[in-house]
């Protein structure tokens, strides 16, 4: 990429590129040796305009339509959308449009389109401004959105695209007193006893993280281990533990936790944030279907679509095309039947999934209630939970456009199985 252009730039298309031509997460693509040599400004910058620019493809695509004949290559293409998102939504147009020139410029096979490049987004930097806010929100891709559709209506997937398009506040989960560190922070004291920020923050720099006393946690995904009620001395195995919220929550709250995960490098992650809070868990890594043990309760947080948190993660839906999701709902169920052999005699499980789809949520727990006799689903109760949010079966349905006026939330779905005494 040209010297003279911005290294978050440059970095941002590179990221589109890896999304929208390789089928890549960006947590995958923020990787290699350009992304180590950035400094963790130019990090934070790219990482926010490939996110912005996903989550505005479709606003993007139509302003630069009606000026061109045909599509050119990709990477003419996420140029090019770079720069009409910047452009429509305040970018200075002098810098952005030659950074963007400077790009293509630089590119081995591409360069010769620096023209029309340029010739666009000057083009765009007149006309796109006013057009911007004029077009409609942008939809979900058809492998998602028509079964969402099906399942909440077009008025809830509206809702959510419109949660989607806002994106995501920072929720915090404290060690101690909520209220403290919002008073502390300055945040909002959601009802569930979260703590969120709306302005943007430097995570690392924030009062209280080099002390432990707070952790990141969507305040959706706080939810799960909060329905397990008071757990000090139970022995409790969070089954798909990380990054490691809710191990730090059950450890914060005197739990004698077990922290398993299939991935050595992600547990890492969780031995860190241990650290980090000076909270103790026993980290083991290994196979969740092959785990033995024996468990007053279990924290099972199934690997599914994560379909729930596309207002933080806008590639989701670019890299994806639902390919493999009914084998994830396959090894839901496995998984649920394998953690209810675990449980002790009364013991108590909770499923969770990140996911909006029904099939790996309400249907899950439908049917292992058919497959398991005397399971039940017990009451869901915690500090904060609305009635609109529990589903037929006894669990809970979150969805992105709930709380809009506070920021919404993540898509989750939860419920608490109980095994027989």
């Amino acid at each position: 990429m040209a010297e003279t252009a911005s290294p978050a730039r440059a970095q941002a298309v590179a990221l589109l590129g890896q999304v929208l031509g390789q089928g890549k997460l960006l947590s995958d693509a923020m990787s290699g040796a350009a992304w180590e040599r950035l400094a963790p400004a130019e990090r934070a910058a790219a990482q926010r305009l490939a996110s912005d620019v996903l989550r505005n493809l479709d606003r993007a695509d139509r302003v630069l339509k009606p000026h061109l004949q045909k599509a050119p290559p990709l990477v003419a293409r996420n140029v090019l959308r770079l720069g009409a998102y910047e452009l429509c939504t305040g970018g200075a147009a002098h810098g952005v449009v030659n950074d963007c020139v400077a790009l293509i410029a630089a590119h081995r096979k591409a360069h010769t389109m620096k023209g029309m490049v340029n010739a666009v987004l000057r083009r765009v930097s007149e006309q796109g401004p006013a057009l911007w806010p004029t077009l409609r929100v942008p939809r979900l891709a058809r492998w998602l959105r028509d079964p969402l559709v099906a399942a909440w209506g077009p008025q809830a997937m509206a809702a959510m695209e419109a949660a989607h398009l806002a994106g995501a506040p920072l929720d915090l989960t404290a060690k101690g007193d909520p209220a403290a560190l919002a008073a502390t922070l300055g945040g909002t004291l959601l009802p569930t006893g979260s703590v969120r920020l709306h302005d943007g923050a430097q995570v690392t720099a924030l009062p209280g993280y080099d002390t432990g006393d707070w952790w990141v946690q969507d305040a959706a995904a706080a939810l799960p281990a909060r329905l397990l009620g008071e757990v000090a001395g139970l022995d409790i195995l969070d089954m798909c533990a990380a990054p490691g919220g809710k191990t730090l929550q059950l450890a914060a709250a005197g739990a004698r936790v077990t922290a398993l995960d299939l991935s050595e490098a992600r547990l890492g992650r969780v031995r860190e944030n241990l650290g980090r809070t000076r909270l103790e868990a026993t980290c083991v890594a290994g196979d969740a279907l092959s785990h033995e043990g024996r468990y007053d309760a279990i924290l099972l947080d199934a690997p599914c679509s994560a379909t729930g948190t596309i207002r933080r993660h806008p590639d989701l839906p670019h890299a994806k095309t639902g390919e493999g999701i009914s084998d994830l709902i396959a090894l839901q169920a496995r998984m649920i039947d394998h953690a209810l052999g675990l449980l002790k005699p009364g013991g108590r499980l909770v499923f969770c999934t990140c996911s909006l789809i029904p099939d790996e949520g309400e249907c899950q727990v439908d049917e292992a209630l058919d497959r398991h006799p005397g399971l039940t689903v017990l009451p869901a109760g915690a500090p904060g939970i609305e009635d609109g949010w529990r589903s037929s079966e006894g669990g809970l349905r979150l969805r992105p456009d709930f709380w809009a006026a506070q920021g919404g939330m993540d898509g989750f779905y939860m419920a608490v199985l109980g095994k027989p005494a």
